[in-house]
C-alpha cells in the first residue's frame, strides 16, 4: 500500500469493497460496480421504493380495498398498518445508499407474504384490480432481490465472504 490508512484509501476512493473500515465493512456501492450497474442499481431501488411508498396512503387512511384485503387475510387491522409501517422503513432504507442491504431484506419479506398472500387467499386479480396488486408485489420482489444481490457486500458478517 502506499502508507495512506485504509480510511484515507476509502475516501480517496481506493479501498476495495469488503474491507474493514474502522472495524465496519464499507457501506456504499461496491468499488468494483461499473456505471451500468450503478445505474441498474438505482433503478431497480427508486422502482421498489416508488411502489412501497405510493401504496402506504391506502394502507394508512384504511382505503376500502385495503381494508378489504387485510379482513381476508385476518390482519385488520394491525396487519395493515405494521406492513405499511415497514414498507415505509423498507423504502427510506432502499434509497439509503448505506442500508440498501436492509431496506432490500425487509421489502423481500414482506413481498414475499404478499405473494403468497395472493396465491393461497386473495387470488391474483382482487376487486377486479386484474392483478395490478399482485404484479406490483412481483416488481418490487424482484427489484429488490436485484438490489440486494448488487449490494450483497454489505450484509453484516457474510457481506465480505460473498
Amino acid at each position: 500500500m502506499n502508507g495512506q490508512t485504509l480510511h484515507e484509501q476509502a475516501l480517496n476512493g481506493q479501498a476495495l469493497n469488503g474491507q474493514a473500515l474502522n472495524g465496519q465493512a464499507m457501506a456504499t456501492a461496491p468499488a468494483s460496480m461499473t456505471g451500468a450497474l450503478r445505474i441498474l442499481s438505482w433503478g431497480c431501488r427508486i422502482v421498489a421504493a416508488i411502489i412501497l411508498l405510493q401504496t402506504l396512503f391506502f394502507k394508512f387512511t384504511a382505503a376500502p380495498e385495503s381494508v378489504y384485503i387485510f379482513t381476508r387475510v385476518g390482519a385488520e387491522p394491525w396487519g395493515r398498518i405494521g406492513s405499511g409501517v415497514v414498507e415505509l422503513i423498507a423504502a427510506v432504507l432502499l434509497l439509503t445508499p448505506r442500508f440498501v442491504w436492509a431496506g432490500a431484506l425487509l421489502a423481500l419479506g414482506v413481498m414475499a407474504g404478499a405473494i403468497l398472500s395472493h396465491l393461497t387467499i386473495l387470488g391474483i386479480e382482487v376487486q377486479g384490480d386484474k392483478g395490478l396488486l399482485f404484479t406490483l408485489a412481483v416488481t418490487v420482489f424482484i427489484t429488490s432481490a436485484v438490489a440486494l444481490y448488487l449490494h450483497k457486500r454489505q450484509l453484516p458478517i457474510i457481506g465480505g465472504r460473498l
